[in-house]
């Protein structure tokens, strides 16, 4: 009953919502697809390091991430996002799959000699031009994204706020009045909201205005930053959340947005600093409100991913350090060479800021912040030019004329004071790549050779970022020569205007971070990463595997999800504290990651906790109305039990599309499965299963004894079956039943006599340890629950300290009627009832949880 009133209000209550109606109104393309099938957001948060977030964590100000983290088995992972650690390389990783696609920001094309900058619209469409002539996948196709470089394959009419398509796209551009003031007024809360946060922004920015005039910064830039601090930092955000909830309620396969407003003010302010945190609280609360829309909508199945694309670290100017630009400073140093650099061109010195308002389109925009390039130059040949947008300067068209490049580098680096240089080796021995070399404070380097000695051995990801600067210096556009800002020991310069930058190779710059569901890990056979975090290249893959897991059809089951089955990566400080044995909270924590080969082979392993769970499925069909095996594999693989029994499970049911729910969802898991049917119905089927990666063995299925005579006459009989199994597990042999008691008290007896008897628990091949679990239809103080546990203990009663948790109702599950019944010898480290929004909606039981320490086999004690 319950189930049935809270399906018809969620019905109703997307029958009235209004991101429904402005979909229609604005004439936007509604996918019509099945309900289960997958769709993805993906959100990033631009600029955020997990250094950074992991503050914002422990200071509240991003309260929903936590929750995701405490209450809904998200996992948060770290990720190194790449040299350069710069957005349009980490979205062109994404997006296509291309890595370094650019060097830097803003570089020069070597073929045009032209300076590009990756937020003007030309330097983007001319590069992604590039990486659609790869032939990779775009994953934004038939999706949309908000707030990017590329396009990633969205449709013009759904690529927003983009580098390319500045504004919003030509639907709301082309929408009339009435469309228009329909928006205004279905969001007149959020404009409400707005208007409030714009006001509270103005005050900040103009508190933060006066504080920069008083450190001696720039008057103008001070002023100007106001209106694009406001723009960027609050409007921006509020237009694309909208925008992604319309998107939502169309059910387009995959949403792209990126939220700007912390990178904005880490330029300005720095990344520490209290007014970039200030930006979190924002963010969070737009996250929250896409989370909430994705898992309310009616036409698929949305995943939300939340990650970043880098860091950024503290930094000085190099101006305001030397009194003089990087450019002018380059010039002075290689006076004493036979040619010395007669003029030069430089791009980057202004930075980001102040262009990123370019987004929002119009003319009168872009006449107020125009692109402006720094030229000294004469006729003739090329002159030197200078790209200098962060912690990496890329210098073009140093003209040799017989000197060793080792001799410029030197130069460089001992009379501009920059922290490093890198070049390639002129004259490499033939058949050979030409080797990447360098000179800093302690003189001549090799890379990736010394790259511990240049990066330090305490940055995160030694190996990859020396790596990776190789390949950045043999970019064809990176030029003659690679200036890096930050070298080990060193402080961090930037070569631009800012207190924070990115782009380079600094330990916060490329340490990122990746907020991802419970069943979501790292795909290990993807990108060959084994040591515990992402890259780019590796959301991409999940995410595209994700994508093309289609719902199942009648009979035929797709092959098993990769993202579903896959190693954990090490769990982050905020899980492991969750993981200790004594955690008993209801939000179940990430399990620790099971080495699947080991169970199949029968390799020794120490682990000995076995972690049970037994879960009511209701066919499959969750609160919401949706039927969904595919959600019930998502909730079992979130939290890697051992041991899965389920209750009520259809198999070839006309009412539930004819699938064999018990074998798909195995399939999912790359599991064994055994099933009992308690009813037949000709070829139809339903009752119970048992799926375990270990090696199981039946024992026995058959039907327990059934209601009184008088019930059956009214017709309220309903077989239930018992299901035996035998798991090996590290080679101890588990008895493990499964059951799902009747509705009436004496039916119950009936049953709980049978189970305990000689077929079953009391049966002279039934060896300890044995387990009892199912769904018992009582609760814990009637008779039948009394007289299994005068021969079974009560799993939630025996863990020390722990208060007894009800699974029933999901939404408001107080009654206890799911057990988990042991042998006394079977020690519990803990129990969880998970209540998340997944579990929440997958069933009207919650899974129960519970974890044991198994004795050894005798040839082991």
């Amino acid at each position: 009953m319950l189930t049935r009133i809270e399906s018809t209000l969620r019905r109703w209550r997307r029958r009235i919502s209004r991101s429904e109606w402005l979909a229609r109104m604005l004439k936007l393309q509604i996918n019509e697809r099945a309900p289960d099938a997958p769709a993805l957001v993906l959100i990033q948060v631009d600029g955020l390091a997990r250094p950074q977030l992991d503050r914002a964590l422990a200071d509240g100000k991003m309260p929903f991430l936590k929750k995701l983290i405490e209450r809904e088995h998200y996992h948060l992972d770290h990720m190194y996002s790449g040299v350069p650690a710069t957005t349009p390389a980490v979205q062109a990783e994404i997006f296509y799959g291309v890595k370094a696609a650019v060097p830097a920001f803003g570089f020069m094309s070597t073929d045009s000699q032209e300076m590009l900058r990756m937020y003007e619209a030309k330097a983007a469409t001319q590069v992604e031009q590039k990486l659609k002539d790869t032939g990779h996948e775009p994953l934004l196709k038939h999706g949309s994204c908000y707030v990017s470089l590329f396009s990633g394959g969205a449709e013009f009419d759904d690529a927003h706020y983009c580098a390319a398509t500045y504004g919003w796209g030509n639907s709301l551009k082309q929408a009339g009045p009435l469309a228009l003031l329909v928006l205004l007024l279905a969001n007149i809360w959020s404009l409400i909201r707005t208007g409030g946060l714009v006001v509270l922004e103005l005050i900040l920015s103009l508190v933060d205005f006066v504080r920069g005039i008083h450190r001696g910064q720039d008057f103008m830039r001070e002023l100007m930053f106001i209106p694009t601090r406001i723009a960027i930092t609050i409007l921006l955000r509020e237009l694309s959340t909208v925008g992604v909830k319309i998107d939502i309620a169309r059910g387009l396969p995959v949403i792209y947005v990126n939220f700007l407003g912390y990178d904005e003010q880490s330029h300005r302010r720095g990344p520490s600093s209290a007014f970039a945190h200030w930006t979190l609280k924002g963010i969070d609360d737009a996250i929250a409100r896409i989370w909430r829309a994705a898992h309310r909508s009616s036409r698929r199945h949305y995943d939300v991913w939340i990650y970043s694309d880098h860091g950024q670290e503290d930094s000085i100017p190099y101006e305001t350090l030397h009194g003089k630009p990087l450019a002018d400073a380059i010039c002075d140093a290689l006076n004493s060479l036979p040619k010395s650099p007669s003029g030069y061109r430089a791009a980057g010195r202004e930075g980001l800021q102040l262009q990123r308002v370019r987004l929002f389109g119009g003319q009168w925009v872009q006449k107020l912040f125009p692109i402006r390039t720094h030229e000294q130059q004469e006729e003739g040949e090329s002159p030197m030019a200078l790209s200098a947008m962060g912690p990496l300067a890329l210098l073009y068209n140093i003209h040799l004329n017989g000197t060793d490049p080792a001799r410029i580098a030197q130069l460089i680096v001992e009379q501009t004071k920059v922290p490093m240089i890198l070049y390639q080796e002129k004259n490499p021995a033939e058949g050979t790549k030409p080797r990447v070399l360098g000179w800093w404070r302690d003189g001549p380097f090799e890379l990736p050779k010394d790259g511990h000695k240049v990066l330090g051995s305490d940055h995160p990801f030694t190996d990859e970022a020396a790596e990776d600067l190789v390949n950045l210096v043999r970019h064809p556009d990176s030029g003659d020569f690679v200036i890096s800002g930050w070298c080990a020991g060193s402080k961090s310069i930037t070569f631009a205007i800012e207190s924070g930058s990115h782009g380079g190779a600094a330990p916060n710059e490329t340490h990122a971070f990746a907020l991802m569901p419970g069943d979501i890990h790292l795909p290990d056979h993807l990108s060959g990463n084994t040591n515990g975090h992402w890259r780019p290249k590796d959301i991409r893959d999940a995410a595209l595997a994700f994508l093309k897991a289609q719902p199942a059809q009648k009979l035929k089951s797709p092959p098993a999800i990769s993202v579903l089955d896959k190693r954990s990566p090490p769990p982050s400080t905020a899980q492991a504290a969750s993981e200790e044995p004594s955690a008993r909270v209801e939000t179940a924590p990430t399990s620790s990651a099971h080495t699947r080969s080991s169970k199949k082979d029968g390799n020794h392993c120490p682990r000995r906790k076995l972690r049970v769970m037994t879960y009511n499925v209701h066919i499959c069909e969750g609160v919401d109305g949706k039927l969904s095996p595919e959600r019930i594999a998502r909730v079992i693989a979130r939290y890697s039990p051992d041991v899965v029994a389920l209750q009520e499970v259809d198999v070839r049911r006309q009412r539930t599309g004819g699938v064999d729910q018990a074998q798909q969802i195995a399939r999912l898991l790359s599991m064994d499965c055994h099933f009992q049917p308690a009813m037949h119905l000709e070829d139809e089927r339903y009752g119970d299963a048992i799926l375990s990666p270990w090696p199981l063995r039946l024992i026995r299925k058959d039907i327990l004894p059934g209601p009184s005579p008088r019930s059956r006459q009214h017709g309220r009989a309903e077989p239930r079956g018992a299901l035996w199994v035998e798991v090996d597990f590290h080679g101890t042999r588990v008895q493990v039943f499964n059951t799902h008691l009747g509705l009436s008290k004496g039916e119950r007896m009936r049953q709980v006599e049978a189970l305990l008897g000689a077929d079953w628990i009391d049966n002279p091949e039934c060896h300890r340890p044995r387990i009892l679990v199912g769904d018992f239809n009582a609760l814990p103080g009637s008779t039948e629950i009394r007289r299994l546990t005068s021969v079974l203990d009560d799993a939630q009663l025996k863990l020390p300290g722990h208060k007894p948790l009800g699974t029933f109702f999901s939404r408001l599950p107080k009654a206890r009627i799911d057990y988990v019944f042991i042998d006394p010898e079977l020690a519990v480290h803990g129990v969880h009832v998970p209540r998340s929004e997944l579990t929440r909606l997958a069933s009207d039981h919650l899974p129960l949880i519970v974890d044991l320490k198994v004795p050894a086999p005798d040839a082991d004690r």
